[in-house]
């Protein structure tokens, strides 16, 4: 509506000063009003295109009145009224801005979106790394003490059967008692190779038990014998009978030893138990 009223007096102004003009070129006007017309003085003769400004005057309080009815048909409806025609450029740009900044929302909230889902993801992937990490981890203990189980076991399993054999050499060692050079060289022969197996069995980890003295451990001992005595503390080992093995901390055999039990105390009686009768 703003932009026809400013349009309509552009064209009066226009239409004024071509009026102007005209009358300078025109040779029969002196540039004088006669004298006794006031209508004259007060009214500007009509241009001689007066034909062509009253269409153009026509043709704009046509559009100045299309123009209305479109605004109150607009008021009737409940559309907005701004200052210009809903058809102008301005309104066609603005709108397509506003579909663009819509489109341009919608695709932000779905990028947002897909960073969300894929954080998630990624998390997830992080924890399942080191879930599988942990479990690897314990997989790779379990299976190293499995294995030094099983070394140990079979260690334990071929010892074993060795060991009477050591106890042979041992007594022999003690009972044998060699009486000449050849008897002397048979004895360090057999003592050189009891020598060689006992430091083998070094060598693998086994060590023998020294229980005389110590108080008897049911994890290490076997208790053969007790015998009562006051000389020591009862459950104190006096006696080895069979020497005992340990492989690292597990038990190769256990050692059978003589136990101190508590001694007897006697009472003794008198020499003569009827002398006090008379």
């Amino acid at each position: 509506m703003v932009y026809l009223l400013e349009l309509i007096g552009f064209c009066r102004a226009a239409f004024m000063i071509d009026e102007e003009k005209q009358q300078d070129l025109d040779p029969n006007s002196t540039g004088e009003t006669p004298e006794g017309s006031a209508m004259a003085s007060e009214t500007p003769p009509a241009p001689a295109n007066s034909n062509e400004a009253a269409d153009w005057e026509l043709e704009l309080a046509q559009a100045y009145q299309s123009a209305e009815g479109d605004r109150k048909g607009a008021n009737a409806s409940g559309d907005p009224i701004t200052g210009s025609s809903t058809n102008s450029p301005t309104a066609d740009a603005a709108e397509s801005w506003k579909r663009e900044l819509a489109s341009v929302k919608d695709e932000k909230e779905a990028l947002k979106t897909q960073l969300q889902a894929t954080a998630a993801q990624l998390e997830d992937l992080k924890n399942q790394n080191l879930r599988l990490a942990a479990d690897f981890d314990n997989f790779r203990r379990r299976t190293q003490k499995e294995k030094e189980e099983l070394d140990l076991q079979a260690r334990c399993i071929t010892i074993k059967p060795l060991l009477p054999v050591i106890d042979n050499f041992e007594r022999a060692r003690s009972h044998i008692k060699p009486q000449n050079d050849g008897e002397m060289n048979i004895h360090k022969s057999y003592q050189s190779v009891y020598k060689q197996m006992v430091d083998s069995l070094k060598q693998i980890g086994v060590s023998p038990m020294r229980p005389e003295g110590e108080q008897f451990d049911p994890n290490l001992h076997e208790a053969l014998l007790s015998e009562p005595t006051d000389e020591h503390e009862e459950g104190t080992i006096i006696q080895e009978l069979e020497r005992g093995y340990i492989l690292g901390d597990r038990v190769l055999r256990h050692a059978k030893v003589k136990v101190a039990a508590p001694g007897i105390s006697v009472v003794a009686s008198d020499e003569n138990p009827d002398s006090s009768e008379s």
